[in-house]
């Protein structure tokens, strides 16, 4: 779950005292934008987006205007404005009407939860307002966070003197950017980054302005909810799909998925972050989601899951991919059982659908799962695959593709001329 901009950004930066730029939301009439206008010359209009959405700049959606006329006809423009981001295509339902901030120097701040050094760690440089990725690593700081100590005027203090910031803006900076450790410690944020971070002028002090913000949140903390934010800001833009397998979050074990390509071939069961990247970055638009299936699930949920996914891709799809590297505590018996029951019920049902299926696994109860999958796929005589652990898999992955292009070519003819 995440949320972008300041319209409910702003309700956070409150609970710690962090300035940010003065704002008014769609509602706002023309007297109230003409004053906010009279007082700030300019105004940045954007578009509102449920869910955390970035790139909005780059992609148009943003304008300066200096008038009321061209602040209503923006208004106008983007107020159910389309953007495509990531994988998605999603639609705007409002804008906000943003005071414009004069700056020379533009802040990137931001705080998150690394997966490689499993510590939340803080990003920070002078050259905001650009994509933080495109910055060379000279030109920006990241430093890991001991959360027992959390977020301490040195550390940034040393960290703008190493990118070179004008010393001018470190001390502001250190005066105010410590605050934000508080909000993402303390309210389950995985998350939380503004860029950029204006550093205004008002009566001959500098003021570091917050003009916009994305934050993110663990949904399985309950934390956020001491924010007293509207649950209907974390709606977003998702697929029917997307939403089956969301009901699902209760249970034991993870079940993230995100919607790929649904004229995709291959429905992936993917187990584990590292299955994940490997197999989203090498599978490209074959895959028919992303997902992350691991975390020791109960059999109950992982034929939920399967039936659920079997029942949206099964019937246009030519791979069956179960992927994952050696788990530690996941036992592989009882999520092959919930997934081949599932297609051997939903076959039972619907009629035997020809699919290729490969596997490539590792972990408890392995080859109890092996076996599981074999006898059911023997008698619903539908082909396979299977590598152990001991196995790439990159290679496991690459086998799926050549697989795939196989079964489009010739092999699903093949099948149906043999199977009886």
């Amino acid at each position: 779950m995440q949320i972008s901009g300041l319209k409910y950004g702003a309700q956070l930066l409150d609970l710690v005292e962090f300035p940010y730029a003065p704002f008014l939301t769609a509602d706002a009439n023309k007297e109230q934008i003409q004053n906010m206008l009279a007082q700030y010359k300019k105004l940045v209009i954007k578009p509102f987006f449920a869910g955390g959405v970035g790139k909005k700049g780059k992609a148009g959606l943003v304008r300066i205007v200096e008038t009321l006329e061209d602040a209503l006809q923006a208004k106008k423009e983007l107020y159910f404005a389309t953007h495509h981001y990531g994988n998605k295509t999603v639609t705007a339902n409002g804008v906000t009407f943003e005071a414009f901030i004069p700056s020379e120097v533009e802040v990137y701040f931001s705080i998150a939860t690394s997966t490689t050094h499993r510590k939340p760690i803080f990003t920070i440089t002078p050259l905001g307002g650009v994509d933080i990725e495109t910055l060379p690593p000279e030109k920006k700081q990241v430093i890991w966070i001991d959360p027992f100590i959390g977020l301490k005027s040195f550390d940034i203090t040393n960290a703008l003197m190493d990118t070179g910031c004008p010393e001018q803006l470190i001390s502001p900076l250190v005066q105010h950017l410590p605050k934000l450790w508080g909000l993402y410690d303390n309210y389950s944020l995985t998350t939380l980054e503004i860029n950029p971070v204006r550093m205004m002028k008002s009566d001959n002090r500098i003021v570091p302005v917050a003009c916009d913000l994305k934050a993110a949140f663990d949904q399985d903390n309950p934390a956020w909810k001491r924010l007293g934010l509207p649950s209907t800001i974390f709606q977003s833009d998702i697929t029917p799909f997307e939403a089956q397998i969301n009901q699902l979050r209760t249970y034991q074990g993870q079940s993230d998925v995100l919607e790929l390509n649904p004229q995709g071939s291959i429905i992936p069961f993917m187990f584990g972050g590292g299955a994940n990247s490997a197999a989203t970055e090498t599978l490209g638009s074959s895959a028919i989601f992303s997902s992350d299936f691991g975390g020791n699930p109960p059999y109950e949920k992982m034929y939920d899951i399967a039936r659920i996914v079997f029942r949206n891709w099964l019937s246009n799809a030519n791979v069956l991919l179960l992927i994952g590297g050696k788990a530690n505590n996941t036992d592989i018996y009882v999520t092959f059982k919930g997934i081949f029951d599932a297609l051997r019920d939903h076959m039972a049902t619907h009629g035997r659908t020809p699919i290729y299926t490969v596997i490539g696994r590792g972990g408890p109860n392995l080859v109890k799962g092996m076996f599981y999958g074999k006898d059911i796929l023997d008698t619903l005589k539908l082909p396979y695959k299977m590598f152990g652990y001991d196995t790439s898999m990159i290679q496991v992955l690459e086998f799926a593709q050549k697989i795939d292009q196989w079964w489009a070519e010739k092999g699903k003819k093949e099948y149906e001329k043999k199977k009886v």
